[in-house]
């Protein structure tokens, strides 16, 4: 795609998100801020450990489980709250 400005004519490049990040589990290492801006996320994936922009709906405090919902491309993504479904209760002995 091509666009044009005052000096000449610029390249823009889209970046494709990446569908395998959709699903990840991880932890929220800056906190977001909803709509008014990104946080960071920790993400294990390709056999180590990432970090990714983060953003969601709604503010999300440094510490919590997240889902990946979504890649944007660019090492960004949105992410959801996450409570596990089989051990919804962190100090739970089991």
């Amino acid at each position: 795609m091509k666009s044009h400005f005052t000096g000449g004519e610029r390249e823009t490049l889209t970046v494709a998100g990446d569908p395998s990040l959709i699903g990840s589990i991880g932890v929220i290492i800056v906190a977001t801020r909803g709509q008014a801006g990104p946080g960071e996320v920790l993400l294990k994936i390709r056999g180590g450990t990432e970090a990714f922009l983060a953003w969601s709906t709604n503010p999300i405090p440094k510490g919590a489980t997240v889902l990946v919902i979504e890649s944007r491309g660019a090492r960004t993504v949105d992410v959801s709250e996450w409570a596990d479904p089989i051990h919804p209760f962190p100090d739970d002995p089991r």
